[in-house]
């Protein structure tokens, strides 16, 4: 693996973050949001992701142990899939949005979980940065072993 595929690796680390960014701050803001139906009741959602490995021609990846380096290439987000959790039903009667029996239904998206996931997500972000920050001084200074 070269130093320069770094930079490939942690931006893909960082688009996958970005999505699960992405889907934390759609459940926060729909996480009060009300349905009358439990079909039309907003459901949390969270990203799948999956290592990508490196699918280098011949084998050959630079190193002594080519053939048994399996490093990994960097994340893919496979998709985005929806909380099954149930849903919260409240007897409301008066709410504009209640149903014949009375009662809304609330998503299943718990707020506390969300900014716990919200800040391992960021700190991902920022651990992924600092990687491409190192790798560019790793360069910058092989540049300068010359001189």
């Amino acid at each position: 693996m070269s130093l320069s595929s770094v930079f490939n690796i942690a931006g893909t680390g960082m688009s996958a973050q970005s999505t699960r960014l992405n889907t934390i701050s759609s459940n926060i803001a729909n996480a009060e949001t009300v349905s009358s139906s439990i079909d039309q009741t907003y459901r949390a959602r969270h990203p799948v992701f999956a290592t990508v490995f490196d699918q280098a021609a011949n084998g050959d990846r630079g190193s002594l142990f080519a053939d048994q380096d399996n490093s990994g290439a960097g994340v893919q987000v496979l998709g985005v899939i929806e909380d099954q959790a149930s849903l919260m039903p409240r007897y409301e009667p008066n709410h504009p949005a209640a149903d014949a029996s009375g009662y809304v239904y609330y998503p299943n998206v718990n707020v506390v979980e969300e900014m716990a996931d919200m800040i391992s997500a960021s700190r991902a972000f920022q651990t992924n940065v600092e990687m491409m920050n190192t790798a560019k001084q790793m360069m910058q200074c092989v540049l300068t072993l010359g001189q």
